[in-house]
């Protein structure tokens, strides 16, 4: 089977959808107060997913012409795939099980929160394992490649909770110092996750290197230099990083530099 373009995505949202949880979880723990984030993160998460899913089926054709295959699929345990779809069968009806009690404000439980984080985990790290068995793309097979898609899932949903967090309560997102510098932080290590691939699949087969000379030299470099490393991880981190270490910096200095009597008494 020649996967296409909506594998790609169904990748991508998968570990965008998991990200989504873990942020809302974080948000949870650190700011209890941003209910709007908080519930954003929740609903997002089993949206893109579910999306992701579509795709998956409607790209790998034989699962909709076969369905028969999807039990052996489930059947193989020592299969990547298998244990993806285990993975998403706990993740999914957790993820919708939290969406829905945010939405009825009820509370969620603690057990189900954390059952959520462990599979979303797991769901981010699956999807860069299961490009990493395929052994015919040197690019592809490689012990980092999930390093990269838990540290780009994670990425990911942080961008889309934090996205719908600052349409819908921007007074309270622009105090979240946190959230921020966790998104650049992010963006850094990606960054660096990313170049330490390329290097070590370069240097690794010529088969590697003349993988790498394609992505960066080669036919998909436009895609590389100005998708993936200007759009997808410097632009993020110029934008978030200027507020958190440069805005940020300079207020702190200025209050420093006002003497204390002068300083207006906090609410």
């Amino acid at each position: 089977m020649v996967w296409g373009s909506m594998i790609a995505w169904y990748l991508f949202l998968a570990g965008a959808s998991a990200g989504a949880f873990l942020t809302s979880a974080f948000v949870e723990a650190k700011y209890p107060d941003s209910v709007k984030m908080r519930v954003a993160g929740r609903i997002i998460s089993p949206i893109f997913l579910g999306i992701g899913l579509l795709m998956l089926m409607l790209d790998a054709e034989a699962g909709l012409h076969n369905p028969l295959r999807f039990f052996y699929l489930i059947m193989n345990p020592g299969s990547v795939m298998t244990l993806g779809v285990y993975f998403i069968c706990v993740f999914m009806p957790v993820s919708i099980a939290a969406a829905l009690l945010e939405v009825l404000r009820r509370p969620v439980p603690k057990w189900l929160t954390w059952t959520g984080i462990v599979s979303a985990f797991c769901v981010a790290a699956y999807t860069g394992f299961l490009l990493g068995v395929v052994s015919a793309y040197p690019l592809w097979n490689n012990a980092i490649l999930p390093v990269l898609f838990v540290v780009s899932a994670l990425s990911a949903g942080l961008a889309a909770t934090s996205l719908v967090g600052l349409i819908t309560d921007r007074e309270r997102f622009e105090q979240m110092w946190l959230i921020k510098k966790s998104h650049v932080i992010l963006s850094a290590i990606e960054m660096v996750v990313l170049a330490t691939m390329l290097i070590i699949v370069s240097s690794g087969s010529p088969e590697g290197a003349a993988s790498v000379a394609s992505l960066v030299s080669g036919q998909y470099a436009p895609m590389f230099w100005g998708g993936l490393v200007l759009l997808g991880l410097v632009a993020p981190f110029a934008i978030e990083g200027y507020p958190v270490f440069v805005t940020r910096k300079g207020t702190v200095n200025n209050l420093a530099q006002i003497p204390a009597g002068d300083r207006q008494p906090s609410a």
